[in-house]
């Protein structure tokens, strides 16, 4: 639904999954520089919200995705994933518990799997004879986020629970206090900033989004959802094996990347198109592939106040980090965010051969 703050403040409305709040309020630069040096308020009141109630929540929650959620306390905060059985990525929560309910949005309804009305589909078909209920309160309630290095405590008296990532804060907070809220955060020296804006740091630092720069074969060790979204030593949950098996003694086929863009090009990658080895130029070609062979896909892009143009691609875990890349016909550099040699939890053996020390894998 289209979010109240869209009707002033010279707001410019998002297309794509962030349709129904602001891309931009003018001068989308400016509004990077603010939150990333200072601090400002994002309208992401286009993602869906769920509440969840009952005795039995965290333990039940826990046993059906990879955080261990079972001793969450109070304004505690959490990321945590719903996988297939094969492992693959089906949701993606950002949650918090407020003692009596568990607060998670996810992204908005045009992700097909991502939706809370697909995640409370999933949830309902697992209750069985617990005591939890569920509900998607998105009508009712909606996503503000405070970012920046500066920001001050946020002022939650009307939110229904705050959500700690990072340098922000999501404020889950009645849909009517939206406009409100904003004033408030602008009074006390914040700015208000649109999607482009967060995106584009979101994209710098290197932090996926589901259904963005994934796909239906995704699983955690390729964009890096192991470090925040997964607790490695806890009890069973669907999907588990394929993360014990890729993180003891395996490599995810797939890795994420940060793509550097030619900025002399006048317009970004598009999603989903290819991304291609470029070779030339001093660009590495792997034995036994050519110039053009597609590696991977250009998941999210965008133009950084410093940066210039960058995107996130997800490549195929053999691509040399050296190679050169194109991503949609734009000539792109990589930098690591996920390593070729995630996973494979293996331990290196040094052994003597002919006087020389060899480090060898484990066998």
């Amino acid at each position: 639904m289209p979010s109240p703050l869209l009707a002033g403040n010279g707001a410019v409305e998002a297309d794509g999954l962030d349709n129904g709040v602001a891309a931009h309020y003018g001068d989308p630069y400016a509004e990077q520089r603010s939150l990333a040096q200072a601090w400002g308020v994002v309208d992401r009141s286009q993602r869906s919200v769920v509440r969840i109630s009952g005795p039995d929540r965290l333990g039940w929650l826990h046993s059906l995705t990879t955080q261990d959620l079972e001793k969450l306390g109070p304004g505690e905060s959490a990321q945590a994933l719903v996988l297939s059985p094969q492992g693959h990525v089906e949701h993606h929560l950002t949650l918090t518990d407020d003692g009596t309910a568990t607060w998670a949005h996810v992204e908005p309804g045009t992700v097909e799997s991502g939706t809370g009305a697909g995640l409370l589909e999933f949830l309902a078909s697992m209750r069985f004879m617990l005591r939890v209920e569920m509900e998607d309160v998105t009508a009712d309630y909606a996503v503000l986020t405070v970012k920046g290095p500066a920001r001050p405590a946020p002022d939650g008296a009307t939110a229904a629970a705050q959500i700690s990532v990072g340098d922000e804060v999501d404020l889950i907070l009645p849909r009517g206090d939206l406009a409100d809220a904003v004033s408030f955060a602008r009074g006390a020296g914040g700015g208000l900033a649109g999607m482009w804006a967060y995106e584009a740091l979101r994209i710098a630092a290197g932090r996926p989004r589901y259904g963005l720069d994934t796909d239906h074969r995704t699983i955690p060790h390729e964009v890096g959802w192991i470090e925040t979204a997964v607790h490695l030593n806890k009890g069973c949950y669907r999907g588990q094996e394929t993360v014990a098996r890729v993180h003891n003694v395996g490599h995810p086929p797939r890795r994420l990347a940060l793509l550097h863009l030619d900025g002399s090009v006048d317009r970004l990658p598009r999603h989903g198109q290819p991304v291609e080895l470029a070779g030339g130029l001093g660009g590495v070609v792997p034995s036994g592939q050519h110039q053009g062979a597609a590696v991977g896909f250009v998941g999210s892009s965008a133009r950084h106040y410093e940066l210039g143009p960058i995107a996130l691609g997800l490549v195929k875990r053999t691509v040399p980090v050296d190679a050169a890349l194109t991503a949609d016909g734009i000539a792109a550099a990589q930098e690591i965010i996920v390593s070729p040699d995630a996973g494979a939890n293996v331990q290196i053996t040094l052994k003597r051969s002919r006087g020389d020390l060899i480090g060898r894998p484990r066998e």
